[in-house]
C-alpha cells in the first residue's frame, strides 16, 4: 500500500523528543505517525473526500491528516490521507473547522444515523486525532444534516442554522379556482442554535418565522435557505446569509425565471438570537448563504461576505458598524478578474485584508465531476482588487465546489490543489508579497479529491 513519505531532514529540525514511526504490514489500514511542533510551528491539517458513487461527489466519507507547517512547505513531503488518514466521522462529506493555531479539528457529522454529532479532536500529528471533551449532538435543534460554522470569537462558539418554509393561502379559494388573493406568502422559519465549543453543550437556541417585505412575499419571493453565520466586530449581532427562491403565486410551483432581488442578510441580536431582521444591498444581487466554506469575515471593524448567483458576477460585500450593507464600497470580481459570471466558491482573507478566493466563471469547462474547472486568485479587500493565481496547475478537472477552508498562519495561507482523482501539492500564498510557494504533494485516489486545509 503507499504510505505517507516524511522528510527526515526537515523532522530532525522540527522535532525536539522522539518521533514515532509505525511500519505498515499487509493487513495495517494506517500508519501513526506522532511529532512534537517547535514553539513558533502549527499544525496543518489536509482533507480528502472520497468518491461515493460518481468522481467528486465525496460522498465516501471525509479523511484527515496533519503535519507540521514545515513539511507543508516541502515539496519532498507526500502527505497521503486517503491510504493513511483518520477518518472524520460523517455519513457524507464532514464539516470542518480548527482552531486558530490549528491545535483542534471540530467536526460535526452530516448526514446519517450520526447526522448531528459534534466532536472535537486534539491534533497529535500524521493520523492521529485524539478525541477530547463530550460528544453532543444538535440535531434535536437543527437536523441530522447541520450547516454550521466556528464563530470568530477566539474558538469559544459554533453556529449552526436550518430553515423550513410553508406557503400560505386563502382557505376560501382553491388552485382550480385561483383568484388574486389565493397566495399570500411563504414563511420561512429559521432555527439557529449556538454551541459552547470548550465544554461541549449548548449555549441557546432560538426559532423565528421571517417574511420578506409585503411586495416581495406576495411575488412568491421567500429565505429558502440560510447559512454562515457571522460575529460583528462588536459581537452584539450575527450575520446569516439567505438564499432567495421564488415561486409563482398563480400555480405554487417553482418559478426559475424571475428577477433576482438585492442581497439579503438576516441580522440578530447576540447572544440573545432575537429580534431577527433583513437588510439588502443595494449594489448587488443573488444569494449569501455560500456553501461549504465560511463566506463572510470580520475584518477591520467591517465584516465582508461574499454573494454568489449574481448576474453581474459575484461581489464582495461590506456590512459596516451600523449592521447596514455600505452602498459606497463596490468590489465586483467580474472587472476585477476579467470575466463573465464570477462565482465564489470558497475565500479566506488574513489579518492585513489581503487574502485567497477560489472560483469559477461562465466559460469554465465541466470535468469529471459535472463541475466546472476553477481557479484561485489572490484579493485585497482595502484595494478592491483579485488577481488569478497562475502558479497553480489547472485543468478541466481542477474543481472547488466542496472546498471548505484555508489554514492561515499569520499573512500566509495554505491551499490544498488538485484535480479531482489526480495527485497535486499544497501551495502556500504570501499575501503580502503575493509570492506562492508549491509545498508537499498530494497523493490522491480514483474520483476521490481535497477539500481544504486547516
Amino acid at each position: 500500500m503507499k504510505q505517507t513519505i516524511l522528510n527526515l531532514k526537515n523532522l530532525a529540525l522540527v522535532l525536539s523528543a522522539l518521533v514515532l514511526f509505525t511500519s505498515c504490514s499487509d493487513d495495517e489500514t494506517s500508519n501513526i505517525i506522532e511529532e512534537e511542533n517547535e514553539d513558533d510551528s502549527r499544525w496543518i491539517t489536509v482533507a480528502g473526500a472520497l468518491m461515493g458513487t460518481n468522481p467528486g461527489d465525496g460522498n465516501g466519507g471525509t479523511l484527515i491528516y496533519s503535519v507540521s507547517k514545515e513539511d507543508a512547505q516541502d515539496e519532498t513531503v507526500q502527505i497521503d490521507p486517503f491510504n493513511n488518514g483518520f477518518v472524520a466521522p460523517s455519513n457524507r462529506t464532514a464539516r470542518l473547522q480548527a482552531s486558530e493555531d490549528g491545535s483542534t479539528i471540530f467536526n460535526i457529522s452530516y448526514a446519517g444515523d450520526t447526522g448531528g454529532n459534534y466532536t472535537k479532536y486534539i491534533v497529535n500529528g500524521g493520523n492521529n486525532f485524539e478525541l477530547t471533551g463530550s460528544e453532543i449532538s444538535i440535531a434535536p435543534y437543527v437536523g441530522t444534516a447541520p450547516r454550521w460554522i466556528k464563530l470568530f470569537d477566539g474558538d469559544q462558539t459554533g453556529a449552526a442554522v436550518y430553515v423550513s418554509t410553508e406557503h400560505q393561502v386563502n382557505d376560501n379559494d382553491t388552485p382550480d379556482d385561483v383568484t388574486d388573493d389565493y397566495y399570500t406568502q411563504t414563511n420561512s422559519t429559521i432555527g439557529i442554535v449556538t454551541l459552547d465549543l470548550v465544554n461541549s453543550s449548548i449555549k441557546n437556541f432560538q426559532e423565528h418565522t421571517i417574511t420578506l417585505n409585503n411586495e416581495d412575499a406576495a411575488n412568491g419571493y421567500y429565505i429558502s435557505r440560510i447559512d454562515m453565520p457571522t460575529l460583528n466586530t462588536a459581537g452584539n449581532k450575527l450575520y446569516i446569509g439567505a438564499r432567495i427562491s421564488k415561486i409563482d403565486p398563480s400555480t405554487l410551483e417553482s418559478d426559475s425565471d424571475y428577477e433576482i432581488l438585492g442581497s439579503k442578510t438576516i441580522v440578530l441580536d447576540y447572544p440573545s438570537l432575537l429580534n431577527p431582521t433583513i437588510i439588502t444591498s443595494g449594489i448587488s444581487h443573488g444569494n449569501t448563504n455560500g456553501y461549504r466554506s465560511i463566506n463572510a469575515f470580520e475584518y477591520n471593524g467591517s465584516v465582508y461576505q461574499a454573494n454568489q448567483s449574481d448576474p453581474e458576477g459575484s461581489y464582495i460585500l461590506r456590512i459596516d458598524a451600523n449592521n447596514e450593507y455600505d452602498d459606497s464600497y463596490v468590489f465586483n470580481l467580474d472587472e476585477e478578474l476579467g470575466v463573465t459570471g464570477a462565482y465564489v466558491l470558497a475565500w479566506r482573507p488574513t489579518e492585513n485584508g489581503k487574502g485567497v478566493l477560489a472560483y469559477r466563471h461562465d466559460d469554465s469547462v465541466e470535468g469529471i465531476s459535472g463541475r466546472g474547472e476553477s481557479y484561485f486568485a489572490l484579493i485585497d479587500l482595502n484595494a478592491k482588487t483579485a488577481t488569478k493565481i497562475t502558479d497553480i496547475p489547472y485543468d478541466v478537472d481542477f474543481e472547488l465546489f466542496q472546498y471548505q477552508g484555508y489554514a492561515v498562519d499569520g499573512t500566509d495561507i495554505y491551499l490544498t490543489a488538485a484535480s479531482v482523482g489526480e495527485n497535486g501539492n499544497i501551495y502556500v500564498v504570501d499575501t503580502e508579497t503575493g509570492i506562492v510557494t508549491k509545498g508537499a504533494e498530494l497523493i490522491n485516489t480514483e474520483g476521490s479529491h481535497f477539500i481544504g486545509a486547516w
